[in-house]
């Protein structure tokens, strides 16, 4: 991991430069605390404007966990791309492969701030391990373990 010591934070732009997610499915507003291959912070601002609290729930609105663990894994996906020089969302994926141990402790609700805590718990070639957790303040309200894979975009496209 050679990284291109990107900022200590990256706002919505710098995302974006390193994952294709756009709105509605870019789930993530900033990254922080970088430290290059290791861990990251990532930042979701929850709104009751997003798509999936007009049927999740009807007058009891709650951020469905599958998309909370995919924030993680966009967050995981940032730190990713950022540790590796000439890698962009131009020229390569991140893929998910796996998800362990998930766990859903607590309701994550619009009006919250939503902190992906992320850390890489292994690589093997183009394979990234990771766990991460996702807080409300002091509240734990998810965790998991997942795996990842960055391809080529040349390679991906046949797949």
């Amino acid at each position: 991991m050679t990284g291109s010591n990107p900022p200590p934070s990256l706002d919505v732009t710098g995302i974006m430069a390193r994952i294709p997610h756009r709105y509605p499915m870019l789930l993530i507003d900033r990254v922080e605390d970088i430290v290059i291959g290791e861990s990251c912070t990532g930042v979701k601002n929850v709104s009751a404007n997003e798509p999936a609290f007009q049927g999740h729930f009807p007058g009891h609105p709650i951020m469905p966990g599958v998309l909370i663990i995919e924030a993680m894994a966009q967050t995981s996906a940032t730190l990713v791309v950022a540790s590796l020089d000439g890698v962009t969302c131009d020229t390569h994926v991140v893929y998910f492969m796996t998800i362990d141990s998930a766990r859903f402790r607590h309701p994550v609700v619009p009006g919250d701030t939503l902190r992906l805590k992320v850390k890489k718990e292994r690589v093997r070639g183009s394979v990234w391990k990771f766990s991460g957790a996702a807080y409300v303040g002091d509240t734990l309200c998810a965790e998991a373990v997942y795996t990842a894979m960055l391809v080529p975009r040349v390679e991906a496209k046949k797949l």
